[in-house]
């Protein structure tokens, strides 16, 4: 039996910021939460690099072994792209991110960790922080130097010691395998989050709402009832077994929200999603009604109606129009998926919006799911999106090449790091 993950995301610029410097990105198998800093430009292109780097490890299917070098290695690719950019250009300069990354295979989670943003961990309705802040409070606390108390208001609690694209030396990571163990729920969250709202209070939230939409609505809001000095930006998943997915219907389109997001100058709220995008194109349009009206003298009750009704017929050609293109969009997607026991695929995107359904089967694989490797089997538990024939085509391909499954082995007792997870 495998693990699946239902996943929500949630950013929000803050009531102090000007511009949103976090991003976030959650699919079926990727988690990444990301905190830009060094400055408005600067953090924006660091978070938004590093979430490119990592996204572009969501197009394939890995043993549980090849999790930990794949996730190191975006995150080195993406160190080194940052450190190119703030060589080349003088403005960014300082420029660094945070970085948390969980990697699905099966029912194995892989974390890389560096910064001071957080994953925590709901199990039995306790929660657990499991990464450790790489900043300097930190260090004084683990030394007895000061109390966890004390780093709470400590004039240099932001200070952080490690991030990526701030120095050229090796990147230094938490690393850490577990097991995804069904009724789990997990929060990557930014220091706007935690920062303001204590832990408890998160703890409650994540007890009380069960529904991850409305869980991840109230941490916003909770931070931003608290003053919300900086961006806050969530990612959270549930894990749930095979047996308990089909009770919820799984989304399969990656959310990217923050800085990352197409929409960077307003709330991200689980922004990104195929729904959201369709949405946001008739927000340009459904803004232009807002402003107030040039015929300042009371209309006669006829022209009253015919004002409305033109209103509601403008409203109804607005909505036609929005699910047109949307619609026009999704039969650009592929996705890869089973039909009848054997590998297919899709074209379109694996949603359903009342009876309509947005896909079709594109193509039938001679590919028997039985003939396939475990992990492979595993994978096409969910949808395997992509954008494109090809990318599809490619992962039919690359299924077929996974190695088995590897005999099971003890899982490390520390992460790489001292510091640990």
């Amino acid at each position: 039996m495998s693990a699946q993950l239902h996943f929500a995301a949630f950013s929000d610029i803050g009531l102090i910021r000007s511009s949103n410097q976090d991003s976030g990105y959650a699919s079926p198998n990727l988690l990444v939460l990301a905190d830009g800093m060094g400055g408005a430009a600067a953090g924006d292109i660091a978070s938004s690099v590093t979430v490119g780097h990592l996204a572009s490890i969501d197009d394939d299917v890995y043993a549980a072994d090849d999790l930990l070098p794949v996730l190191r290695r975006a995150i080195e690719d993406s160190h080194d792209d940052l450190m190119d950019r703030s060589e080349e250009d003088p403005e960014l300069a300082g420029l660094g991110t945070t970085c948390i990354a969980i990697l699905r295979s099966g029912n194995k989670l892989a974390m890389v960790h560096i910064g001071d943003s957080r994953a925590y961990l709901l199990r039995d309705e306790r929660l657990t922080q499991v990464t450790h802040d790489h900043t300097l409070v930190q260090y004084l606390v683990d030394h007895g130097q000061i109390t966890s108390e004390q780093a709470e208001n400590h004039p240099k609690r932001n200070v952080i010691m490690r991030a990526l694209g701030d120095t050229p030396n090796e990147v230094e990571l938490d690393e850490s395998v577990r097991e995804a163990v069904p009724g789990d729920r997990w929060l990557l969250c930014s220091d706007g989050l935690f920062g303001v709202v204590s832990k408890e209070t998160i703890a409650r939230t994540l007890t009380e709402y069960h529904d991850l939409n409305e869980c991840g609505e109230h941490l916003i809001e909770l931070a931003l009832a608290a003053g919300a000095p900086d961006n806050v930006t969530a990612v959270l998943a549930d894990v749930v077994s095979d047996m308990d997915s089909g009770e919820i219907p799984l989304s399969q389109q990656p959310i990217i929200v923050g800085a990352a997001a197409l929409n960077r100058s307003r709330p991200t709220r689980g922004g990104g999603s195929a729904a959201a995008a369709a949405a946001a194109l008739a927000a340009p349009t459904a803004s232009n009604t807002d402003g107030p009206d040039e015929d300042d003298e009371p209309e006669k009750p006829p022209r009253r109606i015919v004002a409305k009704l033109s209103a509601l017929l403008g409203i109804l050609i607005l909505v036609c129009g929005g699910v047109f293109l949307g619609y026009r969009w999704s039969q650009t997607q592929y996705y890869v998926y089973t039909a009848g026991g054997q590998v297919a695929i899709y074209q379109g995107i694996p949603q359903t919006i009342g009876p309509l359904h947005l896909s079709h089967v594109y193509e039938t694989t001679d590919i028997e799911l039985s003939e396939l490797q475990p992990v492979a089997q595993d994978r096409l538990n969910t949808a395997i999106t992509r954008s494109s024939l090809e990318g599809a085509q490619a992962v039919v391909a690359n299924l077929e090449l996974l190695p088995e499954r590897p005999e099971p082995t003890p899982e490390p007792s520390a992460s790489s790091d001292k510091g640990g997870e």
